[in-house]
Protein backbone atom coordinates (compact mmCIF):
# COMPACT_ATOMS: atom_id res chain seq x y z
CA UNK A 1 0.00 0.00 0.00
CA UNK A 2 1.62 3.07 -1.21
CA UNK A 3 1.51 6.74 1.30
CA UNK A 4 -1.24 8.03 -1.53
CA UNK A 5 -3.23 4.96 -0.86
CA UNK A 6 -3.10 5.53 3.14
CA UNK A 7 -3.83 9.00 2.41
CA UNK A 8 -6.76 8.65 0.32
CA UNK A 9 -8.13 5.93 2.98
CA UNK A 10 -8.17 8.29 5.97
CA UNK A 11 -9.58 11.05 4.16
CA UNK A 12 -12.67 9.02 2.97
CA UNK A 13 -12.93 7.67 6.61
CA UNK A 14 -12.97 11.27 7.62
CA UNK A 15 -9.85 10.91 9.88
CA UNK A 16 -6.06 11.73 10.68
CA UNK A 17 -3.64 9.81 12.42
CA UNK A 18 -2.89 11.80 15.20
CA UNK A 19 0.51 13.40 15.73
CA UNK A 20 2.89 11.80 18.39
CA UNK A 21 3.67 14.65 19.98
CA UNK A 22 0.05 15.96 20.62
CA UNK A 23 -0.28 13.81 23.96
CA UNK A 24 2.07 12.79 26.29
CA UNK A 25 1.19 8.95 25.98
CA UNK A 26 1.52 9.35 22.37
CA UNK A 27 5.11 11.32 22.37
CA UNK A 28 6.36 8.39 24.59
CA UNK A 29 4.81 5.61 22.83
CA UNK A 30 5.48 6.38 19.01
CA UNK A 31 9.04 7.61 20.55
CA UNK A 32 9.41 3.91 21.69
CA UNK A 33 7.87 2.01 18.59
CA UNK A 34 10.10 4.29 16.33
CA UNK A 35 13.28 3.09 18.12
CA UNK A 36 12.14 -0.94 17.98
CA UNK A 37 11.48 -0.51 14.40
CA UNK A 38 14.98 1.00 14.23
CA UNK A 39 16.66 -1.54 15.95
CA UNK A 40 14.51 -4.32 13.79
CA UNK A 41 16.11 -2.21 10.56
CA UNK A 42 19.62 -2.30 11.66
CA UNK A 43 18.26 -6.23 12.15
CA UNK A 44 17.39 -6.68 8.95
CA UNK A 45 20.90 -5.12 7.65
CA UNK A 46 22.97 -7.31 9.57
CA UNK A 47 21.21 -10.32 8.57
CA UNK A 48 21.22 -10.12 4.98
CA UNK A 49 25.23 -9.56 5.58
CA UNK A 50 25.39 -12.32 7.69
CA UNK A 51 23.60 -14.25 4.57
CA UNK A 52 25.81 -13.04 2.15
CA UNK A 53 28.50 -14.36 3.92
CA UNK A 54 27.50 -17.58 4.53
CA UNK A 55 26.72 -17.86 0.87
CA UNK A 56 30.15 -16.34 -0.30
CA UNK A 57 31.67 -18.66 2.43
CA UNK A 58 29.51 -21.78 1.39
CA UNK A 59 30.39 -21.19 -2.60
CA UNK A 60 33.05 -20.39 -3.07
CA UNK A 61 35.52 -21.37 0.13
CA UNK A 62 33.76 -24.03 1.23
CA UNK A 63 33.30 -22.93 4.45
CA UNK A 64 29.56 -22.22 5.43
CA UNK A 65 28.84 -20.13 8.68
CA UNK A 66 27.60 -22.34 11.62
CA UNK A 67 24.23 -21.46 12.58
CA UNK A 68 23.18 -19.07 9.61
CA UNK A 69 19.88 -20.56 9.49
CA UNK A 70 18.68 -20.74 12.84
CA UNK A 71 20.00 -17.25 13.48
CA UNK A 72 17.70 -16.32 10.29
CA UNK A 73 14.87 -17.77 11.78
CA UNK A 74 14.37 -16.49 14.95
CA UNK A 75 15.54 -12.90 13.86
CA UNK A 76 12.57 -12.73 11.29
CA UNK A 77 10.02 -13.56 14.31
CA UNK A 78 11.81 -10.90 16.54
CA UNK A 79 12.52 -8.20 13.75
CA UNK A 80 8.75 -8.38 13.14
CA UNK A 81 7.58 -7.71 17.16
CA UNK A 82 10.32 -5.20 16.61
CA UNK A 83 8.25 -3.68 14.29
CA UNK A 84 4.83 -4.01 14.59
CA UNK A 85 3.98 -1.23 17.25
CA UNK A 86 5.81 1.57 14.74
CA UNK A 87 3.39 0.19 11.81
CA UNK A 88 0.01 0.16 13.67
CA UNK A 89 0.71 3.81 14.92
CA UNK A 90 1.75 5.23 11.65
CA UNK A 91 -1.67 3.32 10.24
CA UNK A 92 0.44 0.87 8.17
CA UNK A 93 -0.27 -2.43 9.33
CA UNK A 94 -0.73 -4.56 6.72
CA UNK A 95 -3.83 -5.81 5.46
CA UNK A 96 -6.20 -5.78 2.27
CA UNK A 97 -8.30 -3.02 2.13
CA UNK A 98 -10.06 -2.87 -1.31
CA UNK A 99 -13.52 -3.67 0.75
CA UNK A 100 -12.97 -1.38 3.20
CA UNK A 101 -12.20 1.80 0.80
CA UNK A 102 -15.49 0.99 -0.74
CA UNK A 103 -17.09 1.40 2.87
CA UNK A 104 -15.19 4.33 3.40
CA UNK A 105 -16.71 5.57 0.02
CA UNK A 106 -19.87 5.13 0.98
CA UNK A 107 -20.10 5.98 4.80
CA UNK A 108 -16.90 7.59 6.64
CA UNK A 109 -18.37 6.79 10.12
CA UNK A 110 -19.08 3.22 9.43
CA UNK A 111 -15.90 3.20 7.99
CA UNK A 112 -14.05 5.04 11.39
CA UNK A 113 -16.33 2.46 13.38
CA UNK A 114 -14.82 -0.64 11.39
CA UNK A 115 -11.40 1.07 11.89
CA UNK A 116 -11.50 1.15 15.45
CA UNK A 117 -12.88 -2.11 16.30
CA UNK A 118 -10.33 -3.36 14.13
CA UNK A 119 -7.95 -1.49 16.95
CA UNK A 120 -9.81 -2.97 19.63
CA UNK A 121 -9.85 -6.76 18.44
CA UNK A 122 -5.47 -5.92 17.59
CA UNK A 123 -4.57 -4.66 20.95
CA UNK A 124 -6.89 -8.14 22.28
CA UNK A 125 -4.52 -9.86 19.98
CA UNK A 126 -1.56 -8.77 21.37
CA UNK A 127 -2.75 -8.76 24.90
CA UNK A 128 -3.27 -12.46 24.35
CA UNK A 129 0.16 -13.04 22.82
CA UNK A 130 2.02 -11.33 26.27
CA UNK A 131 -0.52 -13.11 28.12
CA UNK A 132 0.18 -16.61 26.54
CA UNK A 133 4.13 -16.02 25.86
CA UNK A 134 4.89 -14.68 29.43
CA UNK A 135 5.49 -17.63 31.30
CA UNK A 136 7.67 -19.06 28.18
CA UNK A 137 9.91 -15.89 28.25
CA UNK A 138 10.43 -16.03 32.15
CA UNK A 139 11.33 -20.29 31.75
CA UNK A 140 13.33 -20.05 29.25
CA UNK A 141 15.23 -17.44 31.03
CA UNK A 142 15.66 -19.22 34.31
CA UNK A 143 16.53 -22.67 32.92
CA UNK A 144 18.97 -21.10 30.08
CA UNK A 145 17.26 -22.51 27.09
CA UNK A 146 19.07 -22.01 24.10
CA UNK A 147 18.72 -23.29 20.06
CA UNK A 148 21.53 -24.82 18.29
CA UNK A 149 23.71 -27.85 18.64
CA UNK A 150 25.38 -27.62 22.40
CA UNK A 151 29.04 -28.04 21.93
CA UNK A 152 29.27 -26.77 18.18
CA UNK A 153 26.58 -23.79 18.06
CA UNK A 154 24.10 -22.32 20.62
CA UNK A 155 22.44 -19.18 21.27
CA UNK A 156 20.03 -18.44 24.02
CA UNK A 157 16.42 -17.83 23.54
CA UNK A 158 15.41 -15.60 26.11
CA UNK A 159 16.07 -12.42 23.98
CA UNK A 160 14.16 -13.83 21.50
CA UNK A 161 11.16 -14.39 23.60
CA UNK A 162 11.53 -11.19 25.63
CA UNK A 163 11.65 -9.31 22.07
CA UNK A 164 8.28 -11.06 21.62
CA UNK A 165 6.44 -9.91 25.20
CA UNK A 166 7.75 -6.55 24.56
CA UNK A 167 7.20 -6.49 21.08
CA UNK A 168 3.28 -7.66 21.78
CA UNK A 169 3.15 -5.13 24.84
CA UNK A 170 3.75 -2.79 22.68
CA UNK A 171 2.17 -2.79 19.59
CA UNK A 172 -1.24 -3.75 22.25
CA UNK A 173 -0.85 -0.25 23.73
CA UNK A 174 -0.35 0.72 19.79
CA UNK A 175 -3.76 -0.72 19.15
CA UNK A 176 -5.23 0.51 21.64
CA UNK A 177 -3.87 4.42 20.97
CA UNK A 178 -5.06 4.16 17.43
CA UNK A 179 -8.57 3.00 18.21
CA UNK A 180 -8.89 5.79 20.97
CA UNK A 181 -7.85 8.74 19.38
CA UNK A 182 -9.59 9.02 15.90
CA UNK A 183 -9.21 12.39 14.84
CA UNK A 184 -11.63 13.66 12.23
CA UNK A 185 -10.58 15.83 9.31
CA UNK A 186 -11.60 19.14 9.81
CA UNK A 187 -13.22 20.27 6.57
CA UNK A 188 -13.66 17.07 4.84
CA UNK A 189 -16.44 14.90 4.57
CA UNK A 190 -18.23 12.21 2.13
Amino acid sequence: MSDSDIHETQQATGETIPRFADAPAGAVLGGIAAGLSSIGTIWIGLLMLLIVADVIGRNFFNAPITGVAEIAGHSVVAIVFLQTAAAIMQGRLTRADFLFRRIAKASPAVAGLIESLFCLVGAVVFALIVWSSWDKALNAWNVAEFFGVQGVFTVPTWPFRGIIVLGSALASLAALYRAINRTPIVGEGS
